[in-house]
């Protein structure tokens, strides 16, 4: 992992590289997955089943599409007590969290002759995407966690998850038991951008729903960029990315460790150490080396680390909480000495961890925080999947006639500058 001293031009040639791999997407990608959302919006389950069957399993059908009662039955006697027991503690924390996150309808009658208010309401219907990594042989069962339980706490009615079945035509028993969890009953064999349309339009068999949640590959991506306004999205999400800041009491081999647990997921992760410290620079770079060559997927952490992972030592801590705002990380850690005392000074991250004992994957199971999070710097804006995502928000006004006497010319003076007549003449009938 080669070491940067920022600021630099090297520094700041390496960092465009990381930050600018961003969202991009190339347009024949683009186009390809257009026909493909057109294809399923005009054929449906036709269209749905041949790029299944096409792609991730040869003979499932319209009638197997969908997860039965018996095979969520079965699930259950699959999966270990081990297994219960950590979802169980994942579920249980990640629903305290995210309850802190419910709002309320409100009305304010402060002003004489005035309601004014907002009535807080669920979408009625959301739809959870869960990644088929690996054929299904390594089910995301958190991602289930994280997308569906803010969407129970918000109060949607109807929850419809998707995900790539195996060759066979199944489902991971751990998958379906997380799904069964959290009270998904619609559980369809589908994944890619055909699923993100089928959740957009609707088909025969996979109903159409308000608001679509979960990260996915390219094709996800791009479908849920394509479908947003048709439906609502939690966001458009790139490749995983980890910073951290490390001072002279950081453990090198911990830092390594955070830095390939992120590099392993995909050649376009990346993954930053930000010290004041050239000795921690030096040692968790050699920590690096010797931690890649044990890795299951050092192949896909090794391409990671080279095309986008750095060693950035600054001059003090602040210049590196300076460069931290300005990448804007997915997650931020902090193995610094006091993490709570520099707290304040970080304005753009989509999750920070604290302390020597923080690591990020805490953050991705079990914390309760969401880890559906804004990615290749769109944490300066965007913020992480929550509660809000799955409610919507109206306006409630009413006037009584000496409140509307009060403000009438007030608003036609604020029309006519406008060039409104019409809105004039509604307020001046009434006058």
């Amino acid at each position: 992992m080669k070491i940067y001293h920022y600021p630099s031009g090297a520094a700041d040639q390496k960092l465009s590289a990381i930050i600018n791999r961003g969202l991009d997407f190339k347009k024949k990608d683009y186009q390809a997955v257009a026909r493909i959302i057109d294809d399923v919006r005009r054929n449906g389950d036709n269209a749905v089943i041949d790029y299944a069957k096409r792609f991730d399993a040869p003979k499932l059908t319209v009638g197997s599409i969908k997860v039965t009662a018996r095979e969520m039955g079965a699930a259950a006697k699959k999966v270990d007590r081990s297994f219960v027991r950590a979802l169980n503690r994942a579920a249980s924390q990640i629903e305290t969290f995210h309850r802190q996150q419910l709002q309320q309808s409100w009305i304010d009658t402060r002003r004489p002759g005035t309601i004014l208010g907002q009535l807080v309401n669920p979408v009625d219907a959301a739809g959870v995407y869960v990644p088929g990594a690996t054929g299904g042989k390594t089910p995301l069962i958190s991602t289930v966690l994280m997308t569906a339980i803010p969407a129970k706490i918000a109060g949607v009615p109807k929850l419809v998850m998707v995900t790539p079945s195996t060759k066979a035509g199944g489902i991971s028993p751990h998958l379906l038991v997380a799904a069964g969890k959290v009270g998904i009953n619609d559980i369809y064999k589908v994944g890619s951008a055909w699923a993100i349309a089928a959740l957009a339009y609707g088909t025969e068999s996979i109903p159409k729903v308000d608001v679509i949640a979960g990260p996915g590959n390219i094709y996800v991506t791009l479908a849920k960029k394509i479908v947003a306004g048709t439906v609502g999205i939690d966001m458009i999400a790139g490749p995983s990315e980890v910073l951290v800041i490390a001072d002279h009491t950081a453990t090198p081999a911990y830092a390594a460790a955070d830095l390939l647990s992120q590099a392993e997921h995909d050649v376009l992760s990346s993954a930053i150490l930000v010290t004041d410290s050239s000795r921690v620079a030096e040692a968790v770079a050699a920590e690096i080396d010797k931690q890649i060559s044990t890795m299951t997927r050092q192949e896909i952490a090794r391409e990671s680390i080279r095309r986008f992972g750095a060693v950035l030592v600054v001059d003090n801590l602040d210049a590196a909480i300076e460069l931290a705002n300005r990448i804007a990380p997915e997650h931020l850690e902090l193995q610094i000495d006091e993490p709570f005392k520099h707290i304040g000074q970080i304005r753009n991250a989509g999750a920070v961890f604290l302390g020597h004992h923080t690591p990020e994957p805490v953050g991705d199971y079990i914390a309760g925080p969401n880890h559906v999070l804004p990615t290749a710097g769109t944490a300066r804006f965007a913020s992480a999947l929550s509660v809000d995502h799955f409610i919507k928000k109206t306006s409630i006004i009413h006037y009584s006639r000496s409140a509307f006497k009060k403000e009438a010319a007030a608003v036609m003076r604020l029309a006519e500058l406008e060039g409104l007549d019409g809105h004039v003449r509604a307020v001046k009938i009434r006058t």
